[in-house]
């Protein structure tokens, strides 16, 4: 295949809401600044807008992320947008879009919108030509569970190809989680170590501090398995646990992803801890009797050649004792204990790829204690991104968006992918245990050792 053909139009549904406002229209301004996106932007909505009255959220938007704001930029960046209000049932709406597209042959389509609406946007995008060579991309959630995961790919495949499909996971988006491709990949030494005769455990924690910052409504409805573990942790587990893309080709890393979750075996309920903060009941928009989950921890396993018999251990949830998201990989002890007193047992060498909220890469390594004896004790040989590197990249947004414009698919969802994950967490969609209540400020329920340790609770000699 050739190169893909760049987009040529974007086409923002959506445009007057929260997404658009807090991460897409900075991110257009940041296109605008590197000339990716001086093409037209036509933003699409409801709301009975003008385009000077979208010029000023445009202008709001790229105020409040930046401190300094760029005047030619931003006036590029108005210059290229126009504003159409719209039922997206009514045939009348799709020509008047086409033409303030200039007849785009490759536009780009971002659908900042319910899935219930997507049929609609489909439709009408086909019925003028423009999902002949154009792109859509979608925000997750990619469905509920596997049954509205492949009616939702059913509806965007009336009319268009998987190619022409970007399934958006922002997290995938994120400097250091690409930065674990780059290290697993381009350091020759890794490879002969990263497998199952050298690596005893992987742990993946994503931990906040924070609760539910007024989104109880909305995250009483999905909870922390449907939040973040279906889509964001268990990308994370694939990137450290895929094998060599055979070349560069989009297409080539996402197969070596789908093939991980593939070869992972659904979760079974009895390795798996669901936790509930104490007071979560009592936040606005929330049932006096929820069930559902502030916390989840659970033991992935991946059936293949490489990975058989090397847990992965998951932990996320809100209102812990940090805000932090890494993944930590524990080797091997050593065959045997040499430099350690009969009752002493030394800390394992361990790999901590740091992915928030300062980026970077610790390796525990053994080292002598200074003195006449032999004993060893372990120091961190640490290096931060920020500090070795300078700065801390683009936005996942911005990165996103800028793959998408030029039919890059590497750092996207597949259909296959997205149905795979779902089948994995599809016996626990529907608990029969109720949660364990764990205080804020705490690890989460103390019951979650059994199935996901600490990483500094996984010592053995």
């Amino acid at each position: 295949m050739g190169k893909p053909e760049q987009a040529d139009a974007f086409l923002l549904f959506g445009v007057t809401g929260d997404l658009a406002r807090k991460k897409l229209i900075p991110a257009l301004y940041e296109l605008t600044a590197n000339g990716l996106a001086d093409m037209p932007i036509v933003g699409i909505a409801r709301r009975d807008w003008t385009d000077e009255q979208l010029f000023e959220r445009f202008r709001e938007s790229v105020e409040e992320k930046y401190e300094t704001v760029d005047e030619s930029v931003l006036n590029k960046l108005c210059k290229n947008v126009r504003y159409i209000s719209g039922d997206y049932t009514n045939p009348e709406t799709w020509p008047k879009i086409l033409e303030l597209a200039g007849g785009a042959k490759v536009p780009l389509s971002f659908l900042s919108i319910p899935p219930a609406l997507f049929d609609d946007v489909v439709e009408g995008l086909a019925s003028v030509g423009m999902t002949d060579r154009g792109r859509v991309v979608v925000e997750k959630p990619f469905g509920r569970d596997l049954d509205s995961a492949v009616e939702l790919n059913e509806t965007l495949r009336k009319h268009l190809r998987e190619d022409q499909i970007f399934r958006i996971d922002h997290f995938l988006g994120k400097e250091p989680v690409m930065n674990l491709l780059v290290f697993r990949f381009a350091n020759s030494m890794m490879e002969p170590i990263w497998n199952r005769n050298h690596i005893e455990s992987i742990t993946i924690i994503m931990s906040e501090a924070f609760g539910l910052e007024g989104r109880g409504a909305f995250y009483d409805e999905v909870g922390a398995l449907r939040d973040v573990v279906q889509n964001h942790l268990l990308q994370i587990v694939t990137l450290l646990a895929m094998e060599p893309p055979v070349t560069r080709a989009s297409a080539a890393m996402r197969e070596e992803r789908i093939k991980v979750l593939k070869a992972m075996k659904a979760l079974d309920p009895a390795k798996v801890v669901r936790g509930q903060v104490e007071g979560y009941r009592d936040e606005e928009g929330v049932a006096d009797d929820s069930d559902t989950e502030t916390f989840i921890a659970m033991t992935v396993e991946i059936d293949s050649w490489r990975w058989q018999g090397v847990p992965f251990y998951i932990r996320t949830g809100k209102a812990l004792d940090e805000t932090v998201t890494e993944a930590v990989v524990q080797f091997r002890q050593p065959p045997s204990m040499l430099f350690a007193e009969t009752n002493e047992c030394p800390e394992p060498n361990r790999l901590r790829f740091r992915l928030k909220p300062d980026d970077g890469i610790t390796l525990a390594m053994q080292t002598k204690v200074p003195g006449l004896e032999m004993k060893s004790a372990s120091v961190d040989l640490h290096v931060d991104y920020e500090e070795a590197l300078g700065g801390d990249g683009p936005d996942a947004y911005h990165r996103l968006i800028a793959d998408a414009i030029m039919g890059d698919e590497r750092l996207f969802a597949h259909q296959g992918g997205v149905e795979e994950a779902w089948r994995i967490v599809g016996p626990l969609l529907n608990p029969t245990e109720p949660v364990i209540s764990y205080p804020a400020g705490s690890t989460g329920p103390v019951e979650a050792d059994k199935v996901a340790p600490l990483p500094t609770s996984q010592t053995r000699c």
